[in-house]
């Protein structure tokens, strides 16, 4: 047969692979693996699982950039000084990763937010706590010196009252995702010996730096995933572009109520109404009396531009006739 090879024609087939002058099936296959896969592949680290979306980052980043702000007017006045806070960062990190990040000592705040489940951290870098304690007790903050220790008691009293009014501007900056009670449930140094949730739970961690004239320092406020889950769908359908820019302060609603005050409205008593004829109605004549279908002890209702505001009865004071109010109206009460 001539399809059959001899051994010298083997021999030869041998060398000729060994030499790689000719290509082997699997050869061929390995080569072709080096060709670029137009595939779409997206890289997912298991150790840092995203369950976070980046709309949803950008959410509470806005909403802390309000927060920022807000923190930064209130410290200012407190202090009397200048003092610029703004959001540096907003990451998804590992609770062990957040916690390997911080300095020891540092100033470690516990903290509830009810009627959310479990407890969120603050932490404020020693940095600008001493500073903020220096300008509390007097001090300019030109040459302070940064000691590595932890508080005293009295320098935890006096931080706790800036963390007070972090908290009050924290929740009012929460207000339109969810009405939230923020209390300090605890404080600590060393923030390795805090254990919130499980050191591979997903945090989430806005950064922010503080600036008082020449010293500077972060504050970090972390999040653990499973006490914003239960809200976590808010956030990405509300427009947050729109509510960090809103306005709305109390001194600006202050300002329209007032304003509203002097606006003039139009006012009516419907006494009640009848049925003529046309030929009655013709026949009227000053003097003449029509009878109505509500008694005069009883309940009128006074419009305010059309719609119904408040019921009360008639009567006459100096002269002139009134109706003193007795009760607000029914929208769609009977006249």
């Amino acid at each position: 047969m001539a399809d059959i090879l001899d051994q010298s024609e083997v021999d030869a087939l041998l060398n000729a692979v060994s030499s790689g002058s000719v290509e082997t099936e699997e050869s061929s296959s390995v080569s072709g693996s080096n060709e670029p896969d137009n595939r779409d592949i997206s890289i997912y680290d298991f150790k840092r699982p995203e369950r976070v979306s980046k709309d949803q980052m950008r959410a509470l980043q806005s909403i802390h950039e309000g927060f920022a702000r807000n923190f930064g007017a209130s410290l200012s006045g407190f202090l009397r000084t200048i003092v610029e806070t703004r959001v540096a960062t907003a990451e998804q990190l590992t609770y062990s990763e957040f916690i390997h990040s911080l300095p020891s000592p540092t100033c470690f705040t516990l903290l509830n937010a009810e009627p959310l489940a479990g407890q969120m951290c603050l932490e404020i870098s020693p940095l600008i706590v001493f500073p903020i304690v220096d300008r509390l007790l007097g001090g300019t903050n030109a040459e302070i010196f940064i000691p590595q220790r932890p508080l005293t008691a009295i320098e935890n009293r006096l931080v706790l009252r800036i963390i007070e009014r972090a908290l009050s501007n924290l929740a009012e900056a929460w207000q339109d995702l969810l009405k939230v009670k923020f209390t300090v449930a605890g404080s600590e140094s060393n923030p390795h010996l805090v254990q919130i949730v499980a050191p591979n739970e997903v945090v989430v961690v806005i950064g922010f730096e503080i600036k008082i004239g020449a010293r500077a320092g972060t504050m970090s406020v972390c999040i653990p995933f499973n006490v914003i889950e239960p809200i976590i769908g808010k956030l990405g359908t509300q427009s947050w572009h729109a509510y960090s820019h809103k306005g709305g302060t109390s001194d600006e609603a202050r300002s329209v109520s007032q304003n509203l005050r002097h606006a003039k409205v139009n006012g009516r008593v419907y006494l009640g109404q009848t049925q003529l004829t046309v030929r009655e109605l013709l026949s009227l004549a000053p003097g003449d009396i029509i009878r109505l279908n509500k008694l005069v002890n009883r309940e009128f209702i006074l419009q305010i531009e059309n719609r119904n505001k408040f019921a009360g009865r008639l009567g006459q004071l100096r002269g002139n006739r009134a109706i003193q109010i007795t009760r607000e109206a029914v929208s769609d009460e009977l006249l």
